[in-house]
């Protein structure tokens, strides 16, 4: 008997080892396509509402509903920011080619900084940095920005074959999340040992984070990043589109925001002698750039989900640094997940 029992338990340890390497190969072959994985999920559980209310109207049609949904998905999301992003980076690319002819000096506006504000120049000292090797410094970063997002254009328009693949494959994998959704959770469900109190409660978690990080974070930053925009333009200043898409990023680091980007601008209107833009500008970014943020990210994002601030700034920083621009959700979600899974174990496991 206690042969058989020994038996068993070693054909139960191999059969888990095999599952363990399989379950890592299998994420290993899926690693290349994480992005497009990654988005799709995201997309599925953000369009879930809408796509339950035409469900309804459907009868129950779940292959038509889904279609309609991802359909929505692309004319709403992916043709904008598609469109937005490529005009951002062709004005990205004049102004490098305006900094390599020369007719743009980056080391010029250093030097008007310098002369509207000799404070500065003091305060530099004083931590050692020479104010004619800042100006070296700024036309080089300059110039090399510029370089690399010339490259970079250049590395996309040779990979625009693997560009519209990973779009394609996104969606692909969207119009099954959204079909099938439901299924694959409850698989996971039934596959996962946590528990299927613990894992429903950490499935909804995800879904209400994920959905709120990118609705709170990324409406925000483009709302954010549209009045930047639109008030560059109001001013006259060149490349605004580049400005407000840099803003939108911007607007996706928290404690800092589109300040990043405005704030240098306003000093510059400043120091040339715009007294009147640069009041304008500086007002327009406090008083109502600055407030967007704090009017629609608790009606985005609600309250019941809320990070505290240290580790939402934390979370984010930390996943933009890892994952690249996908940080900005990832990284949160990992610090969601994170202090639930804590307050289980406080809760159900080291309860006294």
């Amino acid at each position: 008997m206690q042969e058989k029992i020994r038996q068993e338990k070693m054909e139960l340890r191999t059969f888990l080892l095999c599952l363990l390497v399989v379950s890592v190969l299998f994420f290993w072959l899926l690693k290349p396509f994480f992005g497009p994985i990654f988005w799709a999920c995201a997309i599925a559980i953000i369009f879930y509402p809408v796509q339950m209310k035409l469900l309804k109207r459907l009868k129950g049609r779940r292959n038509t509903t889904a279609l309609l949904t991802l359909l929505l998905c692309v004319v709403i999301v992916i043709i904008p920011v598609v469109g937005i992003i490529s005009s951002a980076v062709g004005e990205g690319v004049n102004i490098y080619q305006k900094v390599e002819s020369g007719e743009i000096k980056p080391e010029q506006y250093v030097e008007k900084l310098r002369a509207a504000f000799p404070v500065v120049e003091d305060a530099l000292n004083r931590f050692g940095v020479d104010i004619n090797s800042l100006k070296e410094n700024v036309a080089s970063i300059a110039m090399s920005s510029g370089k690399i997002l010339a490259q970079q254009t250049l590395t996309i328009g040779q990979n625009t074959f693997m560009f519209v693949i990973d779009i394609f494959l996104m969606l692909y994998l969207t119009f099954f999340m959204l079909r099938d959704g439901n299924k694959l959770i409850d698989m996971l469900i039934r596959a996962l040992p946590l528990g299927d109190a613990r894992e429903k409660m950490l499935f909804s978690m995800f879904a209400e984070v994920t959905r709120a990080t990118v609705k709170g974070n990324l409406v925000v930053a483009i709302v954010q990043g549209a009045l930047g925009g639109l008030i560059f333009w109001l001013l006259g200043i060149p490349g605004v589109l580049l400005w407000a898409v840099l803003m939108t990023l911007a607007s996706l680091i928290p404690a800092v925001g589109p300040a990043l980007i405005w704030v240098p601008v306003a000093l510059y209107l400043l120091a040339i002698g715009d007294t009147t833009q640069s009041l304008i500008l500086i007002a327009f970014g406090a008083g109502v750039i600055g407030l967007v943020d704090n009017i629609l990210r608790p009606i985005l994002v609600g309250r019941d989900i809320k990070l505290p601030d240290y580790i939402v700034l934390l979370s984010t920083l930390g996943g933009l640094a890892i994952f690249g621009i996908n940080g900005f959700v990832i990284g949160p979600l990992i610090a969601a997940l994170f202090m639930a899974f804590w307050g289980i174990f406080m809760r159900e496991v080291n309860a006294p």
